[in-house]
């Protein structure tokens, strides 16, 4: 039975131009998701793209998006590790790390309607329903406001302490939109409840990850390589708090996908490290 790998039909015509030098690879765009878990048992947040998305429509994934530029330099209310402690952990700069974990806590509010932010370091914000509170998401959304400035406004600061780094991947080279994307863990706040929030799900559910992966392998849940790996990394954890304890000592070494194409011209689509996930393209068109 074939699984719920999503494959775009249009990636042998890339991969075929990017081999024969037809095709110059973009720069990827910083991004971050969230992996959003609560206990009793553990289940991790998903929301499913919409079927009419060009990018992985159909496909479950998790609350995400792009890098606002505008956080990169201002600093803004900051509770829990140092922006240079983060940027140790990520591999990147001060500055960077600053913009990724806002990215991660702004996409996980504008997507979930979860605020991973307190008045101080040892609060966190219990209600952000409301139509004063939805104003200022929708605002986030259309970038009319920067998260510095939400936070500014509403007196608050970012709890980095509750986000945990758990993987790092980066869009395949053929892409014609491409991310660096880094993947945290972090648990439901207290008195917080999710909802879908994002113009671009259709449905979200709480789900085991083995119950998701299951039902990957089964074929019944689409997703992308990424989701997949992260969702099983999950399996041998049983709450929250053991997976942001593990979440320390996880690798981030970036995951790259690599396409090669043979004499006979079959291409193999690999993800280093992560085998279940090749492809093998023939000429004929079909895959394996």
């Amino acid at each position: 039975m074939p699984n719920g790998q999503w494959y775009p039909p249009e990636w042998p015509d890339r991969i075929r131009a990017l081999a024969h030098g037809e095709l110059t690879p973009v720069q990827p765009r910083r991004a971050a998701t969230v992996m959003l878990l609560r206990s009793g048992p553990l289940a991790v947040h998903m929301l499913r793209r919409r079927t009419s998305m060009a990018f992985a429509g159909g496909a479950y994934a998790y609350p995400g998006g792009g890098v606002d530029p505008r956080d990169d330099a201002r600093r803004i209310g900051w509770a829990g590790p140092s922006r240079e402690t983060w940027a140790a952990r990520l591999g990147v700069g001060a500055d960077d790390a600053q913009a990724i974990v806002c990215a991660a806590v702004r996409e996980t509010y504008e997507e979930a309607g979860v605020l991973l932010a307190g008045p101080d370091a040892d609060s966190v914000v219990r209600d952000t329903t409301g139509d004063d509170w939805e104003a200022d998401r929708q605002a986030l959304v259309t970038r009319d406001l920067s998260f510095a400035e939400f936070l500014d406004r509403r007196g608050l600061v970012l709890r980095s302490d509750l986000l945990g780094a758990w993987a790092r991947w980066i869009t395949p080279e053929f892409e014609p939109k491409r991310y660096d994307t880094w993947f945290f863990v972090a648990a439901l706040p207290e008195g917080q409840r999710t909802r879908n929030a994002s113009t671009e799900a259709d449905r979200t559910v709480w789900i085991r990850p083995a119950e998701a992966t299951a039902g990957y392998d089964g074929g019944e849940l689409l997703m992308m390589p990424p989701t997949v790996s992260t969702l099983r990394a999950l399996l041998p954890y049983a709450a929250p708090a053991d997976v942001l304890a593990a979440s320390a000592t996880r690798d981030l070494t970036p995951v790259l996908a690599k396409a090669s194409l043979g004499d006979d011209g079959e291409i193999v689509l690999s993800w280093p490290g992560h085998d279940e996930f090749t492809k093998r393209v023939r000429t004929g068109g079909g895959t394996s």
